[in-house]
Order: structure tokens, then C-alpha cells, then sequence
């Protein structure tokens, strides 16, 4: 599979790290309840068909949102979780 990282074009899927769909970056509160924590951390969806997945780009230190389709495998584009030096 090849992904295309906003800032280095696009490269082989090795150099990049899965981490799952970008509701990951949704965090409950740090006050929220256990099964929140729970929830987000063990329950996920695995759908099938259109996806925004987060992938770490080893290479530049970038966070990439990636549009894919779990079902044909093909990647829609991409773009960055945030501007660098941004949180």
C-alpha cells in the first residue's frame, strides 16, 4: 500500500506506523468515567467501506489523517492531524 504524506509525497506503507481510526484522537476527559477510558481504548468499530485513519509517518515526525476504503484497499488522499509545533 502506498500513503501519501502531506510532506514528502507519497511513500511505501512501512515507513509509517497504524494507529487506528482517527477517533482515537477523541479522548474522554481526564475525569471521565472508567468505562469511557475503557471504551476507548479496547472497544472499537472495524467498519467496511470508507475509513479516516491516523498513521504516524516515521521518517517526519508527521501525523497523517488517511482517507481509505477498508474493502477495495484503495487510498482517497490524506492530510495532517496538525500543523507542526501544534499539539
Amino acid at each position: 500500500m502506498r500513503i501519501p504524506c502531506p510532506l514528502c509525497g507519497t511513500r511505501d506503507r512501512r515507513e509509517f506506523t497504524y494507529y487506528g481510526s482517527e477517533d482515537y484522537a477523541n479522548r474522554p476527559a481526564a475525569d471521565a468515567p472508567a468505562q469511557a477510558w475503557d471504551d476507548h481504548l479496547h472497544n472499537r468499530d472495524n467498519p467496511c467501506g470508507p475509513t479516516r485513519d491516523l498513521w504516524y509517518h516515521d521518517p517526519c515526525g508527521a501525523w497523517v489523517r488517511v482517507h481509505r476504503d477498508t474493502a477495495t484497499h484503495a487510498v482517497h488522499g490524506s492530510d495532517l492531524v496538525a500543523e507542526r509545533g501544534q499539539a
